[in-house]
């Protein structure tokens, strides 16, 4: 069995294509901290979800910085660099995604509060 379960923040909007055989694809990012202090380090998680969930409106919220838990299959790719050198990325096949904390759909941005302090209308 292979599983993976993972928490940490978008590091870009999530991206929705259709693939040539026409099934959707939303691709992000994650990164996940581990460790504490001068020993802390930061994993990416390269993500894709595939089928109906990516044509849904979870894109909407899945937003640079939003916290999510991701639940999926890792695979690792490796690859050659243009320099000669050896690479490799942590790719995960999505099975569930959960948003933590507040979230909000783009174009639903909150509104600045205001002081009252700050207007002509003081009360004194």
């Amino acid at each position: 069995m292979n599983k993976l379960i993972i928490s940490g923040r978008l590091t870009r909007d999530a991206e929705a294509r259709f693939i040539p055989s026409g099934t959707a694809v939303m691709s992000f990012t994650v990164a996940n901290n581990t460790g504490f202090g001068e020993k802390q380090k930061t994993h990416f998680f390269d993500c894709s979800i595939f089928g109906k969930r990516a044509e849904g409106k979870l894109k909407d919220y899945m937003l640079k910085g939003q916290q999510v838990v991701v639940e999926g299959e890792i695979s690792l790719n490796q690859y050659q660099k243009k320099d000669g050198t050896g690479g490799a990325s942590l790719n995960v096949f999505v099975n569930n995604v959960e948003l933590m904390g507040s979230s909000q759909p783009k174009g639903n941005e909150t509104q600045k509060a205001t002081d009252p302090a700050e207007g002509d209308d003081l009360p004194f």
